[in-house]
């Protein structure tokens, strides 16, 4: 089963990786800029294109792996008919989109305790 948490984690430490210096910049900074940058960054939730996958049996398949965390994020961002309108339309790439951006703050979370417990 496809699992949001941790291939967003991957993608935000790939993107930390290779676009961040950190050089100077506290967690909360880093934090507070990884939210701004990777929100818009197709690399890691694909919402400017509207597409992470750039394939829609994809993320249908990774969609309806996840159908639980579907609901989860449509109870917790008041999306259900949004989300429910997409589904009907097979519009699973931007539903997938969303469940990306709603995984993001966890994500970003534990690529820097991660990267913490790296460092020690």
């Amino acid at each position: 089963m496809y699992n949001y948490y941790e291939a967003v984690k991957k993608d935000v430490l790939d993107y930390i990786r290779e676009e961040v210096d950190m050089n100077g910049m506290d967690l909360d900074e880093l934090k507070e800029r990884l939210w701004e940058d990777l929100l818009n960054a197709d690399s890691v939730t694909g919402n400017p294109s509207g597409s992470y996958t750039c394939n829609r049996t994809e993320a249908q398949k990774y969609v309806e792996e996840n159908k639980d965390l579907v609901r989860e994020m449509c109870s917790e961002f008041g999306s259900w008919k949004r989300v429910a309108d997409w589904w009907l339309m097979d519009e699973y790439e931007l539903i997938d989109v969303d469940l990306r951006i709603y995984v993001l703050c966890n994500a970003i979370e534990k690529a820097i305790a991660e990267l913490e417990r790296a460092a020690e």
